[in-house]
């Protein structure tokens, strides 16, 4: 059989596994997550004796630390599987939820219903928790779900994709409702892109150059996110003690991640006083910082000329962009020529300017006094996130379990007909 053949085949039983989905209960919905969460306690050894083989190839191939250490599962990272099963059966099952009715004229209530997306296909590298993570989002929220990951995590995603079966099964649900690509042949993924009749969406998570594939190639909606260029600016009336600590936290303490700080932007007032207290927390919490000419002499010894790329890349290091700007209108026209769409805050005291500020900046997530790293699904109050969006259609930010639904318009008449 083709690939094209076998993509094809695969789109067409998780259409048919989808209507199943779209009429599932909540009580057999999560019924399949508390049998996934005893599988994977259960079949725990399994899981990582998989995990290891696909580890002892990788570090035969070269894989370099970082990427490796995505790879890797350990007993914690399946204790987090666990548990995120359980955390989502506590969350409101969106499908059939009326979100508002309101009376016309004539008598009719017109509302809005949420409903799934219907077949979601996920394609995403290293991580092979995301074959869970992001499988008991879309099952939740009454869809059906393509996997396909990274060749490196081949052996561990199929072990993973038997147990999302299994719990199907024993919860009465259609296992096709989740089906992993078994092949590592990257035509898999250009033959995915062209079934936009049988796949609603594609949701791509990696890196930049996947993303900008699958985009490229894909007939369908894709929801997406290039990367997370955040910035922080801090105004002329900002409480530098408070904003000291949301800077260092947003760029260290957890710098490789989409919603760590990328680039300081600072106002010309109070840099002379803010920029050497910023500088020394930051060099103490081991950040190199790449500084504009302004900028430089007041950081420290942690700080280095910046080059004009520094700005408006995503370093995913220990490492921040620093800019000195005369004005929050300044500071706004730096983010919208080197943001990304994904996170931007400003640190200040004043009302006026942080409305302002919140309405022109053009981000999924917009924050005042807070730090980036806050663009997070759980710290959203989503409970989970399948990934953050950075286009606005038809979701924009953190991806849960409402976002991988839609509303469709219901109409309650009593005879009424259009004259």
């Amino acid at each position: 059989m083709s690939v094209q053949a076998e993509m094809e085949g695969m789109a067409r039983k998780a259409r048919e596994a989808s209507r199943a989905m779209a009429a599932a209960s909540g009580a057999s919905k999560d019924a399949f997550l508390l049998a996934l969460a005893g599988l994977l306690e259960t079949c725990r050894p399994e899981v990582l004796a998989a995990n290891a083989a696909d580890l002892a190839q990788a570090r035969a191939a070269g894989l370099d630390a970082p990427r490796l250490d995505r790879l890797t599962l350990t007993p914690a990272v399946m204790d987090a599987m666990a548990k995120a099963c359980r955390e989502i059966v506590s969350l409101p099952d969106p499908v059939g939820a009326i979100e508002s009715m309101r009376p016309r004229p004539n008598g009719l209530l017109v509302g809005r219903m949420r409903v799934p997306l219907g077949v979601i296909c996920m394609i995403y590298e290293s991580r092979p928790n995301v074959t869970i993570d992001a499988a008991i989002l879309c099952l939740k929220a009454g869809n059906a779900v393509i996997l396909k990951g990274g060749s490196e995590a081949l052996a561990s995603n199929l072990a993973l994709a038997g147990l999302l079966r299994r719990a199907l099964t024993e919860a009465g649900l259609p296992e096709d409702a989740a089906q992993l690509v078994p092949t590592t042949d990257r035509a898999a993924v250009t033959a995915l892109c062209k079934l936009d009749e049988l796949i609603d969406v594609m949701i791509p998570r990696g890196g930049e150059g996947l993303i900008r594939a699958v985009v490229s190639q894909a007939t369908m909606p894709v929801l997406k996110h290039y990367k997370g260029v955040c910035h922080a600016y801090v105004d002329a009336g900002a409480d530098e003690a408070k904003a000291v600590p949301i800077v260092v936290n947003a760029k260290a303490q957890r710098p490789g991640v989409c919603n760590a700080l990328e680039c300081l932007l600072v106002h010309a007032a109070v840099a002379p006083t803010f920029l050497p207290r910023v500088g020394a927390a930051l060099a103490a919490a081991g950040v190199t910082m790449r500084a504009c000419p302004r900028s430089l002499p007041l950081l420290g010894e942690g700080a280095v000329p910046a080059a004009p790329e520094d700005f408006g890349h995503e370093f995913h290091d220990l490492i921040l962009a620093v800019k000195v700007v005369a004005s929050m209108d300044e500071a706004l026209t730096h983010i919208h020529c080197h943001g990304s769409g994904h996170t931007e805050v400003i640190l200040t005291e004043d009302h006026g300017r942080a409305m302002d500020f919140l309405r022109r900046a053009d981000a999924s997530m917009v924050g005042i006094n807070c730090s980036t790293r806050f663009n997070d699904g759980g710290e959203l109050g989503l409970g989970a996130e399948i990934g953050i969006s950075t286009s606005k259609l038809h979701s924009y930010g953190p991806m849960g379990l409402v976002e991988l639904t839609s509303a469709k318009f219901v109409v309650l008449g009593q005879g009424q007909v259009r004259g």
